[in-house]
């Protein structure tokens, strides 16, 4: 294609084949293959790139491709997702409806919900048509848009979407972000556009000039670098200059300026209106601020227009190019720049801008004491919270410096910041604004709210202790509003459910629940529900744990996750997957990280190991895609011990080595309890029992209801290691711990075997344990019957009953088996070849790690209905899982298959025998 005629032929063009080969080269690739690419085009300003881009961008369309295109813009760099909605919402066939995003709803986590979203949409085109997503001028996208750029290419890598982003070497930029992320998952390429070469330049004059340039014009051009937008501009000064037989200096700004000495002054003035509102614009904004007649203002234009400074896309007026735009706006001088920002702001809320429109100007143009400015940063803030909290934080830290210290504003600007800080996950910066105002002596109305806005801040930071001291003071001072008295008293008992006298805590609850109804305070109800659920969940009281959870996420959905686990611990299994259906129709109205703890607590219960694995998996992503690590440590402990149970070490002491990288970042009690307990359980594989008690001593320690919280499913475990050490009275304390659960939690069959089991196992007692496993028959947990089993076959085994033994041992290896859990059968294995039993071995061969059978049951039905030509989201609505654990489920795939996308797959499933 280099050195053809054609497009190659065009001015913009000159010397870029090289780059334009690589390009088409992405493009044949994604086309041929059917997987996904990232192409990075990266310059100086006027490089070349958005000409290089646009190339790229009718390459791709007249290979077949779907186009997106779009542009970022300095101005706008803070609405959420205007830069990547350009390329999603516009075009003749835009990949998505603006119409979708109507129903974004103020709840947890919806930057998630927004990607899976988009990535739907994406990947629907894609299954009949390859896509193209270009975005130039990437180093100026907004938040939400480098969030979805950072997930999306990894998303849809199976697909044909080629992604082409086009920005500004600059370090941290978001193009090197966005690249990162995708590398080792999808192929990336980097085109460095660089200096054109002097062949190039001196056809690029021919083409400005009409003829070849003598000496000045060389010496000219020799201050543009090789850059060819400079080059041009500074022919075109020149041709100007020379009709006026005026002298041009080189340099973009004279260039330039050279252009605007003969426009009407009118023409200028709206040519600086419009380089303050930012590249691209609005006709009646200039116009408006500028503070001509619209008729003057539509000479302006025309006179703007012929001159090659503007073109007119039919919707907003655009500089040619961004640094035309500079070039004007560096001319205003900078104390009337910032006027014009101010001013700007307030026209365009005037003229019905969201306030995120103005905040642009608001943050060049606004001074201290500008009160107009802060409550407009103020509703910014309010409505971006749920997709972009860091930059709603960022918009309150401004708000808060605009606000002179002496002004009481000044402490309800500082109660919205601590709040917006907390939510976007910057506790420690919270909790220093929050100190600073109360340094300040607020009334004590003021000093009530900024505490009750600090509870969610201490929670976070697990500082409950000092959250119970500080709601106590607040309340102790007087002077609350009925609503935030409600809201501290709640904060209280949400603290004490930390102590260690519950009954305390839970009188607290109760109060506060009274209180918080009284007032009807929507707020304090949440915050006492959600303590009482800690409380009774601490003391291990499931049935009144549920009945609290429940009533919470009737009033906050948000909090349905709780509600399932609650209903697992009272052995109600159905409920919990009926209550999971309901969340797979509606994924965005929850947390989705949790519904996925929710959902491997489900799997696990149930002895679907692979499956619970996975959820884990999808959990962890969507935590750290969102920078909010709530069950990472919890995750990776069961992980690890779904790993053991395998039989894949290797796997499991990666787990552990992660469970304490995470529990040093958020080192509460539950998690060092945790972590503690999956060291004793590592130490007892390792042969190590003395190291292994050890660790269950200092799980005891730790404090009762952590303990508890931790050993409900596992006493059994700790138990036969303290006996293995000849800890006696350890064992009787654990049973002790099982037997009072089971007499609180009559009704739960688990509950009520595992105490029979754990007392059995203290006693060695065979009556006992055999009567563990006749409570357990209606327990919904095979692991906890096949355990229980198979402690009974070793009782029997021992006390010489050799037939019963087999019995009970065949049982637990068999269901050990149906679950997965390869090493756990092994084991039990042994003790029946010990019994002369070894003839009945039921197949405990782990899968391989490649190919067709290396994949789990739910990865194979996932791989079948993918090749079949669903998406993710259908194949998910069928399997009646989430959407991610669907992508979490086909990564596993495409990495055991070894091959790179849906059409590979397809390929290969047509080889298979039906199923």
């Amino acid at each position: 294609m280099a050195g053809s005629g054609g497009s190659l032929s065009r001015s913009g063009l000159r010397g870029r084949e090289v780059e334009l080969e690589e390009l088409q080269a992405v493009i044949a690739s994604v086309a041929r293959t059917g997987s996904g690419g990232l192409a990075l085009i990266q310059g100086e300003p006027g490089i070349g790139k958005t000409t290089l881009l646009a190339e790229a961008v009718s390459m791709a369309r007249a290979a077949g491709f779907s186009v997106g295109f779009g542009k970022a813009d300095e101005l706008h760099h803070i609405v959420p997702l205007s830069s990547l909605a350009a390329c999603v919402l516009h075009g003749d066939q835009p990949l998505l409806s603006g119409d979708a995003f109507v129903d974004l709803a103020r709840n947890h986590d919806q930057r998630i919900w927004l990607v899976e979203r988009l990535a739907e949409a994406i990947e629907a085109r894609a299954g009949s048509v390859p896509v193209l997503i270009g975005l130039d001028d990437v180093q100026w996208a907004d938040p939400l848009s480098r969030f979805a750029l950072q997930q999306l290419p990894t998303r849809l890598r199976t697909s044909p979407v080629l992604w082409m982003l086009a920005g500004r070497p600059e370090p941290a930029s978001p193009a090197e972000e966005v690249v990162a992320a995708a590398t080792g998952n999808l192929p990336t390429i980097t085109v460095s556009v660089g200096p054109l070469s002097g062949v190039a330049i001196d056809q690029l004059t021919i083409d400005t000039l009409g003829a070849a340039g003598d000496e000045r014009v060389r010496d000219l051009l020799d201050g543009a670098g090789g850059n060819p937008f400079l080059a041009v501009e500074m022919l075109v000064g020149l041709r100007t200059a020379q009709a006026s037989d005026e002298p041009v200096p080189p340099g973009l700004v004279v260039g330039v300026r050279a252009r605007l000495k003969s426009l009407h002054p009118g023409t200028l003035r709206f040519l600086q209106m419009g380089a303050v509102l930012g590249r691209s614009f609005g006709f009646r904004d200039a116009a408006a601020l500028s503070g001509q007649p619209t008729a003057t203002s539509l000479a302006a234009l025309e006179e703007a227009v012929c001159a090659g400074l503007l073109d007119d896309d039919g919707d907003h007026l655009v500089f040619r190019h961004d640094l035309l735009r500079q070039a004007v706006y560096v001319d205003i001088p900078p104390s009337a720049r910032k006027a014009l920002h101010r001013e700007a702001a307030h026209h365009l809320v005037a003229a019905g801008h969201q306030p995120i429109d103005a905040v642009p100007h608001i943050l060049r143009g606004a001074l201290p004491g500008d009160e107009e400015a802060v409550a407009l940063l103020r509703r910014a803030a309010d409505d971006i919270l749920p997709v972009t909290p860091g930059l709603a934080a960022d918009l309150m830290t401004r708000a808060l410096e605009l606000v002179p210290s002496a002004r009481p504003l000044r402490f309800a600007v500082g109660e919205q910041t601590i709040r917006c800080l907390t939510r976007a996950g910057r506790n420690r910066e919270a909790l220093s604004t929050g100190d600073r105002l109360l340094a300040a002596r607020p009334p004590l109305e003021a000093f009530s709210r900024l505490q009750a806005a600090l509870g969610g801040t201490l929670w976070n930071m697990d500082l409950a202790g000092e959250l119970r001291r500080r709601a106590e003071t607040a309340l102790a001072m007087g002077g609350a509003a009925p609503e935030i008295g409600a809201r501290l008293a709640a904060l209280r008992a949400l603290a004490l459910s930390r102590d260690d006298d519950l009954v305390v805590a839970r009188a607290a609850g109760e109060t506060a629940l009274r209180a918080a109804t009284a007032v009807g305070d929507r707020d304090a109800h949440v915050l006492a529900l959600s303590g009482l659920g800690e409380i009774a969940q601490n003391a291990g009281e499931n049935a009144v744990a549920l009945e609290r959870f429940a009533a919470l996420s009737a009033i906050d959905s948000a909090f349905l996750p709780e509600e399932i686990v609650a209903h697992l611990h009272m052995d109600d299994f159905a409920a919990g997957k009926r209550l999971l259906l309901q969340a797979a129709n509606d994924a965005g109205a929850m947390r989705q990280a949790m519904m996925l703890w929710a959902q491997g607590q489900h799997d696990l219960g149930l002895g679907r190991l692979d499956d619970a694995d996975a959820d884990f998996v999808t959990m962890e992503r969507l935590e750290d895609e969102v920078q909010v690590p709530v069950q990472q440590v919890n995750g990776r402990v069961i992980r690890s011990r779904i790993a053991l149970l395998r039989g894949d070490r290797e796997a499991a002491r990666e787990h552990l080595a992660a469970a304490r990288e995470r529990l040093a970042v958020k080192p509460n009690p539950g998690n060092t309890a945790a972590v503690r307990f999956l060291e004793a359980v590592h130490a007892e594989a390792d042969g190590d029992i003395a190291l292994a008690a050890d660790k269950i001593r200092q799980v005891q320690q730790i404090g009762p209801f952590m303990r508890w919280r931790l050993l409900r499913y596992w006493v059994d475990c700790a138990i036969r290691m303290a006996l293995r050490r000849g800890e006696q009275e350890l064992a009787e304390d654990l049973a002790a711990q099982a037997r009072a659960h089971a007499e609180r939690n009559p009704a739960v069959p688990t509950a009520t075997g595992i105490a029979a089991q754990a007392l059995g196992l203290v006693k060695r007692d065979p009556a006992m344990l055999e009567h563990s496993v006749e409570l357990l028959k209606t327990s919904p947990r095979p692991l906890a019957r096949a355990a229980a089993s198979a402690d009974l076959g070793q009782a029997l085994l021992a006390a010489g009953r050799k037939r019963e033994a087999v019995a009970a041992l065949t049982h637990a290896r068999d269901t050990f088996a149906e679950c997965g859990a390869h090493a756990a059968a092994g084991r039990v294995q042994r003790h029946l070849d010990v019994a002369g039993d070894g003839s009945r071995r039921a197949a405990t061969t782990q899968r391989p790690v490649q190919g067709w059978e290396a994949l789990t049951a739910s990865e194979q039905k996932v791989a079948r209905l993918i090749a079949q030509g669903h998406t993710n989201r259908l194949a998910a609505d069928l399997l009646v899982v989430s959407p991610h654990t669907v992508n979490t489920h086909l990564t596993s795939v495409f990495r055991k298959l070894s091959i790179n996308s849906r059409v590979q797959l397809a390929n290969l499933v047509m080889t298979l025998p039906d199923s």
